[in-house]
């Protein structure tokens, strides 16, 4: 196994050619020395062997591990096969960076002595299986944290749990048991590669610890980052060190006096657990990566890095390029999300819930990662593209909200997260395609990933990965019972057009177990999840057992089904206008291509029909809503699903056939069915619960639901004692699910209607800002008394604004609000978000609160 792989330093595996298996691994062996790279005068992190600009993107990855770990033995999977799956993909996806904080807790003891045990074995072997796929590894040895997320944590062997975070960075003994820590962890050989830590080329640098919190004397932090380094360089490292300055912002002026070679950060711009998927654009929120320590001298001249990274919660595929561009722009070198799901558990989430990325799984979301980074291997470092929306062009790479979309187009390769419609700059030049759905190249009926990688004239290479529906949102509470992506093995109609196949070419299965074969027909062909060969000729002299790059042509790694049974993926539209039609779509998987689904309605007013549903792509299924049953008021209904003898209803998942005398099961979706020139609710305080809140305002007396004096009508009340450092807050509402139902009438809407209250003995400046898809926020502030009110505002008299950029970015030394550079002409049908906040000229009398109620908010026609 050893020898299998050799890596290619090649941008595009086909100019290198293909070699056998028995040279593979080679370059890697033979690297010369043990540090790879260095960092110059200048802080730029470089090769040795040409001081070229050295950069790095991927992941984190756990199955070593704690939770990682714990989940995959639970599934009944081998962790070492869970390890050589998950790192193919890593591979397939063109990735070459690997970071983890090391579960200290896990795999030493209270004086720091190591434990070779279970979890440094998996560890030793997943830096193995890394170093073969020429994925290089930054190291960082300590976590501080418990073994446990999202379980209870275990009782471990190691300080960490005798310390803790704050004492292990203060206290003498922790001190001690670190310093031991790290020489008997650097000094340790893996048993895999033969080879210490620091001996080992592939890992290329150290970050010596997670996410540390710093506290007490700055001159002891100072000592502390000095001693870890000093512990490191101890066992022979001479590769560069990293600390994190980060977290500890007010500790960076002492972080920047110690000996280390570079500094890390990480980025969450839209925040953690929402505990639900996030609606809107957030391409605002990582517009650019502000640095607030460039005026501390010692911080300059030193190489950066990104530890961990995502974009929390947000399951479009629009936002790692845009991330890897504000990297490059800001100055990094290496950077590596957190964290990709392991295969065995990615059906359910459950690791972290808050993050999903996986290839099966998340299928354009890792074509987005693939593409994030190119972005960061080839977008010059500190350049600067603009301000959004401008910078959503840039060098060969675009991103879409409204699309869902990444997207790299250059002569070689063509990759795109989403279908597209742009065509490649040039076809004939082509040596790699990726993507998911459709596109000038491709035309794909399933939603798994696939990739064309050009091997030889003539022949190239097809992997098809099985298609992937999301069922469940991903980012609700998680459990290993709960399924919330599908995936279904099915045949799938492709046709490829690339002038060198032509339209006649053979299709060869390569992959263990996968005998089809097919012949072209103007390009198309019936395909299932597997790798082949297309070939213009009837044979090829391309082996299966040739490697292309990090990978070899037969492999293939994807999951079987979680499960098997039917389900329906259905949002009802929350209102819509009377009198006319609107389409009832859902998802429907785990049946036959002869079920029959139906939905059955009703509008409160004796009226009852049932509409089937028509099937208008993979799993996708469509119904009418007749005209006759839109009377102002309320239409109930729900989908019925029959495969065979099986019967299935939705919601609920109810078995049984629902035309039996004795089916008693009723829930129903609900759709309101708003009355001629009737209002339009934005936000109403006792049903809206998916308001995100600056600050967050968590405490009993800071955010409240109090009773209105109407019965059932409930108050939003936000309440500060002290405004934080940027003198407001305030909440925002996503609003255009509320909008879509009733997008016809939008150009007849002429005012906003907001009732609210101060809680301040003077009247209260409230700005009240709507904000469009292209994240142009448009406000007005009115003046709150503190007795409810309807306030009518205009819409013509809102004006261009800054918006609130919440989920709040972290770290919160990232940018506040956003103001596009050129804002568009006010449009209610482009609105999307609602924002209601405190002015920041407001003033509070000596010891008085800062508060103000809101009802609801909605919009009313002239």
């Amino acid at each position: 196994m050893k020898n299998r792989y050799k890596t290619l330093a090649c941008s595009v595996l086909l100019s290198c050619g293909l070699l056998s298996s028995s040279n593979l691994y080679s370059q890697t062996k033979n690297e010369k020395g043990t540090d790879l790279v260095y960092v110059d005068k200048g802080g730029i992190l470089r090769w040795k062997k040409n001081n070229q600009e050295a950069t790095f993107f991927g992941v984190n990855y756990t199955v070593p591990f704690a939770y990682g770990y714990r989940s995959v033995k639970a599934r009944n999977v081998d962790p070492e096969k869970a390890i050589d799956q998950d790192v193919y993909h890593l591979a397939r996806l063109g990735l070459d960076a690997f970071r983890v904080h090391v579960w200290d807790t896990e795999i030493s003891d209270t004086l720091g002595n190591l434990q070779n045990n279970e979890h440094l074995r998996l560890f030793d072997y997943l830096l193995f299986k890394l170093k073969e796929r020429n994925i290089k590894v930054m190291l960082t040895p300590i976590a501080f944290w418990g073994n446990g997320y999202p379980e209870k944590d275990e009782n471990t062997p190691g300080f960490s749990r005798l310390y803790g975070k704050q004492k292990a960075l203060v206290n003498e003994h922790a001190f001690k048991a670190q310093e031991n820590y790290l020489k008997q962890l650097l000094n340790h050989v893996n048993p895999y590669t033969k080879q210490t830590y620091g001996a080992d080329p592939n890992i290329i640098g150290a970050e010596v610890n997670n996410e540390p919190h710093h506290s007490g004397p700055k001159a002891r932090t100072t000592e502390y980052v000095n001693r870890m380094t000093a512990a490191i360089r101890a066992t022979g490292w001479n590769k560069p060190v990293f600390y994190n300055i980060s977290e500890s912002p007010t500790y960076a002026d002492a972080v920047a006096k110690a000996q280390v070679d570079g500094f890390s950060f990480q980025w969450y711009p839209t925040g953690l657990v929402a505990n639900r998927t996030l609606q809107g654009n957030y391409l605002p929120n990582v517009d650019r990566y502000h640095i607030p320590f460039d005026t501390i001298p010692e911080f300059r001249n030193k190489a950066l890095m990104v530890y961990e990274f995502d974009a929390g919660d947000v399951l479009g595929s629009y936002m790692y390029p845009a991330m890897a561009r504000s990297f490059r722009g800001a100055g990094f070198q290496w950077a590596t999300q957190f964290a990709y799901d392991p295969l065995a558990t990615a059906y359910g989430n459950t690791e972290y819930q808050t993050h999903y990325l996986n290839l099966a799984y998340t299928p354009s979301k890792a074509i987005s990662l693939m593409i994030a980074s190119k972005v960061f291997h080839q977008v010059p470092l500190r350049k600067n593209y603009g301000s959004y929306p401008a910078d959503s062009v840039f060098d060969a790479f675009r991103v879409s909200y409204k699309e869902s979309l990444s997207e790299m187009n250059t002569p070689q390769a063509f990759l795109y997260s989403n279908t597209t419609r742009t065509k490649p700059v040039n076809a004939a030049k082509l040596t790699q395609v990726a993507g998911v759905g459709s596109s000038p190249v491709v035309q794909y009926s399933g939603s798994g990933a696939y990739f064309l990688d050009k091997l030889d004239k003539g022949v190239w290479r097809l992997e098809v990965m099985p298609d992937a529906i999301h069922i469940r949102d991903p980012f609700e509470k998680a459990s290993p019972n709960k399924e919330v992506t599908r995936i279904q093995w099915q045949n799938q109609s492709m046709q490829i057009k690339l002038t060198e196949l032509g339209e006649t070419f053979t299709i060869t299965a390569v992959n263990e177990g996968n005998t089809y074969s097919a012949m072209a027909k103007d390009g198309s062909f019936q395909v299932q999840p597997g790798a082949y060969l297309l070939t213009k000729k009837s044979k090829s002299g391309v082996k299966r057992d040739a490697a292309f790059g990090n990978l070899l042509v037969k492999e293939f790694v994807a999951p079987q089904p979680f499960d098997t049974k039917p389900f329906v993926n259905h949002q009802p539209v929350k209102e819509v206008s009377a009198g006319r039609s609107f389409p009832i779509t859902a998802q429907v998987v785990g049946v036959s291509p002869d079920a029959k689904v139906q939905v059955q309605l009703n509008n409160q007013a004796a009226g009852y029909k049932t509409v089937p549903m028509e099937k208008i792509g993979a799993n996708q299924y469509k119904a009418e809503v007749p005209v006759d049953l839109l009377s102002p008021g309320l239409v109930n209904y729900r989908i019925m699903v029959q495969d065979g003898n099986q019967h299935v209803s939705y919601p609920g998942g109810f078995e049984g056939d629902p035309w039996a005398w004795d089916y008693y099961q009723n829930d129903a979706y609900q759709t309101f069915v708003a009355a001629e020139n009737g209002a339009l609710s934005l936000f109403n305080a006792t049903t809206d619960r998916s308001i995100f809140v600056f600050p967050n305002l968590w405490k009993a007396d800071e955010r409240q639901l109090i009773a209105a004096s109407e019965p059932g009508q409930l108050i939003l009340k936000l309440s500060a004692k002290e405004l934080p450092a940027e003198k407001t807050f305030g909440f925002q509402q996503f609003i255009g699910d509320k909008l879509k139902g009733r997008e016809t009438e939008l150009a007849g809407f002429d005012k906003l209607v907001i009732r609210i209250r101060s809680g301040n003995a003077t009247p209260a400046p409230v700005k009240v800002s709507l904000i469009t898809a292209n994240a142009s926020a448009f406000a007005t502030t009115v003046s709150v008394g503190n007795t409810f009110k309807d306030i009518e505002i205009p819409l013509n008299s809102l004006k261009p604004d800054a918006m609130i950029l919440l989920p709040r970015p972290y770290p919160g030394f990232q940018p506040f609000s956003f103001r596009p550079a050129k804002p568009e002409v006010f449009n209610l049908q482009q609105a999307e978000k609602l924002e209601i906040s405190l002015g920041q000229d407001a003033k509070a009398a000596t010891g008085q609160v800062n508060s103000f109620e809101v009802e609801a908010v909605w919009l009313e026609k002239k």
